[in-house]
């Protein structure tokens, strides 16, 4: 069983137009509402998958609850914690006719003391039962920077540990030697507070990262694929092609790959390739995270990973 846990998650709407104007009065042609957040991205793709997993943080009000029973309804397994605040809703606005893809972001609410500790009780509770731990997410004010770094402590030795966060909470982590760490290109620089813009600085960068206690970076770049580096060996896994329809969640479905491949014994740059299968997946559908089997099983021939 994977245990996927982030303290942000949200009821994502995706509104579809064939062109947005400015100034105007916009009306959608289709409008779609699920469970989002990174953590459930990663969950409900590896229920596709077929892998077990559990979707687990703090979810308030009748958003909540449906966060519930939509996961519920497609089958996916989660062991929430309730909160006083109703959780988020952000949307996603995808216009056609310029072929844009626009995140409308609500902030998460403050989560108190109690659901932190709770969501850590609840971790303890899954982690013997666990094949991997994914960590992924803005952390929610009152979880505390170092509430992965906590994940991390109480985790069995052995355990893989995938964290895709940024920041102080990523920093806060590293020292407990996460299997992989998996922040974008942009989140790397802000991280170590450097200018990544050409590959001998996303070298240097990942050099530090891994130097701070990762294991394994794993950096994604979007349509530039992804680096994949343990300090030593560099491997490239390159992006394909497809003709999207949206990209939001691919970073989350790439790490959901990578937890497969890993739990299924295959080397971090060979894991990627299923990432990288899914990420491309998931790109082909307007919701995050909802990716086909078949189109991963398309997808994953095409895929490489190249020692540089």
């Amino acid at each position: 069983m994977h245990l996927c846990l982030g303290t942000t998650p949200t009821v994502q709407q995706t509104m579809i137009f064939e062109k947005v104007e400015h100034d105007e009065v916009n009306r959608a042609i289709e409008v779609r509402r699920a469970s989002g957040g990174k953590s459930i991205n990663v969950a409900r793709v590896l229920h596709t998958l077929g892998e077990p997993a559990i979707a687990s943080g703090p979810l308030g009000g009748d958003t909540g609850r449906f966060i519930r029973d939509e996961l519920t309804a497609h089958g996916v397994d989660h062991d929430f914690v309730e909160t006083p605040s109703p959780t988020r809703t952000c949307v996603t606005v995808i216009d056609r006719h310029h072929g844009t893809v626009t995140e409308l972001v609500e902030e998460h609410a403050a989560i108190p003391t109690s659901v932190r500790e709770q969501l850590l009780a609840k971790l303890q509770t899954h982690l013997p039962k666990c094949r991997s731990l994914v960590l992924s997410g803005t952390l929610a004010p009152g979880a505390g920077d170092d509430f992965y770094a906590e994940c991390c402590r109480v985790a069995p030795t052995g355990l893989p540990i995938i964290l895709d966060a940024s920041g102080e909470a990523l920093l806060h982590a590293l020292p407990l030697h996460p299997l992989v760490v998996k922040p974008n290109r942009s989140e790397l620089g802000r991280t170590i507070g450097i200018d990544i813009s050409d590959n001998a600085s996303l070298r240097r960068g990942i050099v530090d990262i891994v130097g701070r206690g990762a294991r394994w970076a794993v950096i994604t770049m979007g349509k530039d694929g992804a680096i994949a580096s343990d300090g030593k060996s560099l491997w490239k896994i390159p992006a394909i092609e497809v003709r999207a329809i949206s990209a939001i969640g691919s970073g989350d479905a790439f790490a959901a790959g990578l937890a497969s491949g890993i739990a299924a014994g295959r080397d971090i740059p060979e894991a990627c390739r299923l990432g990288a299968a899914c990420a491309a997946a998931n790109t082909l559908s307007p919701g995050a995270g909802f990716v086909r089997l078949d189109d991963i099983h398309r997808l994953h021939p095409l895929t490489r990973a190249e020692k540089l």
